[in-house]
């Protein structure tokens, strides 16, 4: 199960998150183009995503006697490809579903989606009610491109609480603790962190920490920015240093570069005992809940959010992974359609679609959703995780999210080497500089 994927709670509905293999209503997909208020709008398919999405459509179509929104769903990789297609023809939908960062600015820079901030600026109860940190995706060049939407899942440390009682041994919460603890982990023949490093992007969920932590957001936004020679900033080098520390110290499982985020097999091994700590996406519990057998229920999964690094000028409430979900709206679509897709727009995230998404596992970016949340048996998990987003003063957007699809695969290619330890950070560094703006 891929961390895009939206996973749910329970085992049955976890088991069934990843796309299914729905594919598009048909040859009658509606467009962005042409002059009715009709406006298009695609969108991934498959549980547990697509039925919230439709219900809000629907209730946005019975509401409204004007303009309609028509759907069109794809599958994952389908829709990428038929995106692009569409875009390059000047035949995309009015509504763009997407991730965010490198994609939404490859969109911004061939002109293809509308500015939208003096609309929010005229629509300040739209914007108010979101989490502030689920802008960040949608902001290019300062300007607001894309409406945030649906839930938000930040990366968190998990942990083993009957390994750490059994060890007597707290948490970390500072960079000097999270080394000062893996000899004594190591010596009860337990991996202090279980990793699936073969995925790399996983790997990458280190480093994303490290350089807010030592540095801020802003070493990250260089390089997002294009600044030359961006990875050469000394915040940079010290979190890659860092992170081979860890490795070089036996930080990380035996065999980490073996195994797969995929396969699961990372959550296995902290459930399991054999790992005592893990860092990974908010979706992990919803894989440990529904292979785990009692591990949850028994209290023995603990969550922290990501350290401190001592002298890091980071805030230590900043947090990365998925700030959100993003919709756009096509440049070429006809004034009556982007009235519709801005109206509908300010329908999203009612109760109705909140708690779709709570019943997922999820939490939806609406400040005061906190409040829906008790009723769940997983309250406790999702209030944390409302508060590691809602407080976050930075939300990073995962790296390979961020960049282009060419400097993306430079990054995993290049994080993977130096996990193995295969190249030195400035060797890092060297590599990345050379795809900056590519």
């Amino acid at each position: 199960m891929k961390r895009r994927n939206f996973l749910t709670l329970s085992a049955g509905a976890a088991a069934g998150a990843a796309l299914a293999a729905c594919g598009s209503s048909g040859p009658s997909e509606s467009t962005g183009t042409g002059s009715g208020a009709e406006a298009g709008y695609w969108f991934l398919s498959g549980p547990p995503g697509e039925p919230i999405r439709q219900g809000a459509v629907d209730r946005f179509n019975k509401a409204n006697t004007g303009g309609q929104i028509k759907v069109t769903t794809f599958q994952n990789d389908a829709y990428k490809d038929k995106l692009k297609t569409a875009l390059g023809a000047g035949q995309a939908p009015s509504i763009i579903w997407g991730w965010g960062g490198g994609g939404l600015k490859s969109y911004v820079d061939n002109d293809q989606v509308d500015d939208l901030t003096d609309w929010f600026g005229q629509n300040a109860a739209v914007k108010d009610r979101l989490f502030p940190a689920s802008f960040g995706p949608a902001t290019i060049n300062g300007k607001i491109y894309a409406m945030p939407c649906e839930t938000v899942q930040p990366i968190v440390l998990f942990y083993n609480k009957e390994v750490f009682d059994k060890l007597k041994l707290s948490p970390p919460t500072t960079w000097g603790e999270v080394m000062d603890i893996v000899p004594k982990i190591n010596a009860a023949n337990i991996a202090p962190f279980s990793l699936g490093g073969q995925s790399r992007w996983t790997n990458m969920m280190w480093l994303e920490f490290l350089f807010d932590r030592i540095g801020g957001p802003e070493v990250f936004q260089s390089v997002f920015d294009g600044q030359a020679n961006a990875w050469n900033n000394p915040a940079s080098l010290k979190g890659l240093t860092e992170i081979q520390n860890l490795i070089k110290a036996n930080g990380f499982v035996k065999g980490f570069s073996s195994i797969t985020a995929d396969s699961n097999a990372d959550q296995a091994l902290l459930y399991r005992g054999k790992a005592a700590m893990m860092l990974h996406g908010s979706w992990s519990y919803g894989i440990i809940s529904a292979e785990g057998g009692s591990f949850i229920k028994d209290g023995k999964l603990g969550y922290v959010n990501f350290p401190t690094v001592e002298g890091g000028t980071g805030d230590p409430s900043n947090t990365v992974g998925n700030a959100g979900q993003f919709l756009s709206i096509y440049s070429k679509a006809s004034d009556a359609q982007k009235d519709t897709a801005k109206k509908f727009f300010t329908s999203l995230l009612d109760d109705t679609e909140q708690q779709g998404w709570i019943e997922t596992g999820g939490v939806p970016i609406v400040k005061g959703a906190d409040a829906k949340l008790a009723a769940s048996p997983d309250k406790d998990f999702l209030n944390f995780i409302y508060q590691v987003s809602s407080s976050a003063k930075y939300f990073g957007q995962s790296w390979d999210q961020a960049l282009s699809p060419t400097a993306a695969e430079t990054l995993l290619d290049n994080i993977a080497k130096l996990f193995q330890l295969q190249i030195a950070p400035q060797q890092f560094a060297d590599s990345m500089n050379q795809v900056i703006g590519k």
